[in-house]
């Protein structure tokens, strides 16, 4: 049984790919290799993202902090492995706040474009 994120508030400032709104939802990443394979590339293409740090990790789930570069505000970042379906469900939200002005759908979409291809 995989993991299950917790849904979006109904402020804007939230992206997860198990939102059936279409304000909060955004399509999951695929993956071909194997769950340790895969969790590995995303894990190093993430180490690589600004002000990114690694907070939990399990078998087939990452949770990471990112930081606003001039306020520190912090916005969550889960990623749960799905091996039966090859997918990476995810959720980006931030902490504080109503808007985020769009910053983790931008973010996780940006991801996508570097995983593409390398999962």
């Amino acid at each position: 049984m995989i993991r299950s994120l917790q849904p979006c508030p109904s402020s804007p400032n939230c992206v997860s790919t198990q939102a059936s709104d279409q304000g909060h939802g955004i399509v999951p990443y695929r993956y071909q290799k194997n769950l340790a394979g895969a969790k590995e590339t995303l894990k190093t293409i993430v180490a690589n993202l600004p002000r990114a740090k690694l907070v939990e990790e399990d078998e087939a789930y990452l949770h990471y902090e990112f930081r606003s570069l001039l306020l520190r505000f912090v916005d969550d970042v889960e990623f749960v492995f799905d091996d039966e379906t090859k997918t990476i469900h995810f959720r980006s939200a931030s902490r504080t706040g109503y808007s985020d002005l769009g910053v983790n759908r931008r973010r996780m979409e940006e991801i996508r474009v570097v995983v593409e291809g390398r999962l």
